[in-house]
């Protein structure tokens, strides 16, 4: 089932980030489908939160898309490389965002190889917010696209992550957040192989 826009909606970005692990991020893209288990995600509140992009109310043609309703697609670049995949959540106005930064492959999965220049399976395929996107052949041309489809969507198949098997961290990369950088916004999958090795904060 994908997930309808009414869980994007709500006004809990961290308890949205938690429930997104076990979701499968689904891509439609040229004529391939390619999907997986979201294994890692990290919160990003909106205009109080030092770390996101919309803080103290920062509009720009970039992050316009961030002050939709949720329910879309928020891709931005990274260092000029990178193509980062976010949920945009909350109602309209309300710029919260999840980034997700990992996935574990389920299918399409010689297409995500191939797309990564890879031969065999293996963490670094898709355990990145860079890699993931590359693997599902999603970039900025997506920002903005609704999650219900047909080229992006997130899909409850009834995986159950228990809540003693999602570990609670720091973001990455965000130091210059000052505090807000020691935030426990960054949730993944105990024990999961496809999780990046990115570290936070301590």
């Amino acid at each position: 089932m994908v997930l309808p826009e009414s869980f994007y909606s709500r006004e809990d970005v961290v308890a949205i980030a938690q429930q997104l692990l076990g979701k499968v991020l689904v891509s439609r893209i040229g004529g391939v489908i390619t999907a997986g288990i979201i294994t890692e995600t990290e919160a990003y509140a909106g205009v109080t939160d030092r770390a996101s992009h919309a803080y103290g109310g920062r509009h720009t043609a970039r992050t316009g898309v961030m002050y939709a309703s949720g329910g879309v697609a928020y891709v931005y670049l990274c260092y000029g490389i990178h193509h980062l995949f976010n949920v945009v959540t909350n109602v309209a106005g309300i710029p919260h965002a999840v980034l997700i930064r990992a996935i574990e492959p389920v299918e399409g999965i010689s297409h995500m190889l191939l797309r990564r220049g890879r031969a065999v399976l293996a963490p670094a395929v898709t355990a990145g917010p860079g890699a993931l996107t590359v693997a599902l052949g999603i970039t900025t041309s997506h920002t903005s696209l609704s999650l219900q489809g047909p080229e992006i969507t997130i899909e409850d198949r009834q995986w159950k992550i228990d809540e003693q098997n999602i570990i609670a961290g720091t973001r990455v990369g965000v130091a210059y957040a000052q505090h807000d950088a020691l935030l426990p916004y960054r949730f993944s999958i105990r024990g999961n192989k496809f999780v990046s090795k990115g570290k936070g904060l301590k």
